[in-house]
């Protein structure tokens, strides 16, 4: 076995001041707002991988069975000796690349990167038991920052999955996009699992199932801030709201206040005013034309050179190369 290794360019004192800066900002701006990242400890993690499993949740569904159809074929076109894995978790999907690559034969290094060292630590541990053959090297890191420590040069490619780029604003986009295209040379590769604009009675359920296991996800950013923050949110006082946006055409996951509250959060020095009914924001998810992602990637340097959709065309994995 070829031993693992973790790369860490973020500790608990980096995320914790990223907690409060982000904190700060969010809960004082009009409209409040909060990242998604603040979702995943542990039990949003484990909340997140049950809302994979419910019935109305499709995306997780359809990537990996696009995944599983067409592994081999990104594997023949990109011949890639690394795969860099952002925003890994698990890395479940990504074992039918992985699975793909090495039937290939180029497959020396896998990259797995996320913000949770725990959960890194406890991927790669389980991928080397089942890949003794390959290096594997977790960098804990957050992608919003720190692209250009990706390792590996001139062989990569860079699958960021689970429609997470839909996470990002589209001036968040374009400068990830960008950051992400000036790390890698030219030849290397981008697989990105991407949703589409489709009907919203089957958009809107997705985040919003009938098991309530998303409003419990959505309301675990609150739970996260009154332990680390030592905030005072009465956590059920707060309504999980999900909308599609017609003209953004992106989903937002919302908080709404049941009645008016002050919330104080002693670790940054502020209280908090909701009034009832006040919504704070705490996630979009985008939903995505081919011709707009195509734009975006090439107004990032990328060219679209695969794209793949299921039947429905409610789910995409796209194939770009840097120019």
């Amino acid at each position: 076995m070829i031993m693992p290794e973790l790369d860490i360019h973020l500790d608990e004192t980096d995320r914790s001041a990223q907690l409060r800066a982000d904190a700060y900002a969010g809960l004082l701006a009009a409209p409040k707002w909060l990242p998604p990242k603040w979702f995943y400890d542990a039990r949003g993690s484990d909340l997140f991988e049950e809302i994979t499993r419910l019935p109305e949740y499709y995306p997780t569904k359809l990537e990996r069975d696009l995944l599983a159809a067409q592994a081999d074929r990104i594997a023949a076109i990109t011949g890639a000796r690394t795969l860099v894995e952002l925003g890994s978790g698990s890395s479940e999907k990504t074992r039918l690349l992985l699975d793909a690559l090495h039937r290939r034969g180029d497959l020396a290094t896998f990259v797995p990167l996320d913000v949770s060292a725990a959960a890194l630590a406890d991927a790669v541990a389980l991928l080397s038991a089942d890949y003794p053959q390959l290096r594997i090297e977790g960098v804990v890191a957050d992608f919003h920052q720190h692209l250009k420590l990706l390792p590996g040069s001139g062989d990569r490619l860079v699958a960021f999955l689970g429609g997470t780029i839909g996470n990002l604003a589209p001036a968040e986009r374009a400068r990830f996009l960008a950051e992400l295209r000036a790390t890698l040379e030219p030849g290397e590769w981008l697989l990105l699992g991407a949703g589409l604009v489709t009907d919203p009675q089957v958009m809107v359920p997705a985040y919003d199932d009938a098991a309530g296991v998303t409003a419990e996800f959505n309301r675990n950013v609150l739970r996260v801030l009154n332990r680390e923050l030592d905030a005072d949110f009465d956590v059920e006082a707060f309504e999980h709201v999900a909308v599609w946006d017609p003209e953004r055409e992106w989903i937002e996951m919302r908080l709404r206040a049941a009645r008016a509250m002050s919330v104080t959060l002693p670790a940054i020095g502020v209280t908090i005013e909701f009034a009832t009914g006040e919504e704070l924001r705490t996630e979009i998810s985008a939903k995505f034309r081919r011709d707009l992602l195509a734009e975006e990637l090439a107004a990032a340097g990328f060219n679209l050179r695969h794209w793949w959709t299921d039947p429905a065309g409610r789910f995409s994995l796209s194939l770009a190369e840097t120019g």
